[in-house]
């Protein structure tokens, strides 16, 4: 299977649906955002630190599979000059709606948040990549990206999922027992059977992966970045939440 192409498909009926990270931001948010009145999120609740940004007047900030219409034309009323990076066409529309409906201007790309080739080095101030990159397999090549496509001296505001949401059988969760059943890390490759990969592929939803801590925030420090903020969030909805904090956001700075 096609990760990239299968997952593509799945946001993009995500879209349709209206999916929470799908649905755009309106008008009402810009206007504030264009008087200095924003927040952004990494993970699903608890807003980015007012503190992690830099000034956004006039900054090149890289949205990494970041679409949807919601934190990247807030970022770009509040001053950013922004590129939204996401896999799915339709993801990117949102973005789109949203610039052309309140008077931003922002460029959206289409592409593989592990490959971005197509920006020469050192073309960002800021990177904001919100959780999504538990639908890649492989999360290194995305840490390595970042640091190049980053100026020197430049952020990387990253959010992602705590591995261990992944080790509890997921029929069993959705009804409120948590049962552990899978090792770390997850793949729908590897972990379920072929029977349950069939039925995941079947209902269209995008397919996600565990990462270990030692890819999520030992590749961030091995790709050259150096750590300079943390915070963990919990996911609201989910039966694991009444226990732990289960999304974790970092900041990371490319060495000036």
């Amino acid at each position: 299977m096609d990760i990239r192409d299968f997952n593509r498909q799945a946001w993009d009926r995500e879209v349709e649906l209206r999916n929470r990270w799908t649905v755009p931001v309106d008008s009402a948010t810009i206007a504030a955002a264009k008087e200095g009145r924003w927040e952004v999120i990494l993970t699903p609740v608890k807003p980015v630190p007012s503190a992690w940004f830099p000034d956004l007047k006039g900054i090149d900030l890289l949205g990494l599979a970041s679409g949807g219409g919601q934190q990247c034309p807030i970022l770009a009323a509040a001053g950013a000059s922004v590129t939204v990076f996401d896999n799915s066409p339709k993801q990117l529309a949102q973005d789109r709606l949203v610039a052309e409906r309140d008077g931003l201007t922002l460029e959206t790309v289409e592409g593989d948040m592990a490959d971005l080739s197509r920006f020469a080095a050192e073309s960002f101030d800021l990177i904001f990549h919100p959780c999504s990159n538990c639908f890649a397999q492989l999360i290194r090549p995305v840490w390595k990206e970042a640091f190049r496509v980053l100026r020197r001296g430049g952020l990387l505001l990253a959010g992602f999922c705590n591995p261990a949401m992944f080790i509890f059988d997921e029929e069993l969760e959705d009804r409120g027992e948590l049962k552990v059943r899978h090792a770390l890390p997850f793949s729908p490759f590897t972990s379920l059977t072929e029977e349950e990969r069939a039925k995941a592929v079947a209902r269209g939803a995008p397919l996600s992966f565990s990462h270990t801590l030692d890819d999520q925030i030992g590749g961030q420090i091995d790709a050259g970045f150096v750590l300079t903020g943390f915070y963990e969030d919990y996911f609201p909805g989910t039966e694991l939440a009444k226990y732990m904090p289960s999304m974790i956001a970092t900041r990371a700075q490319k060495p000036a």
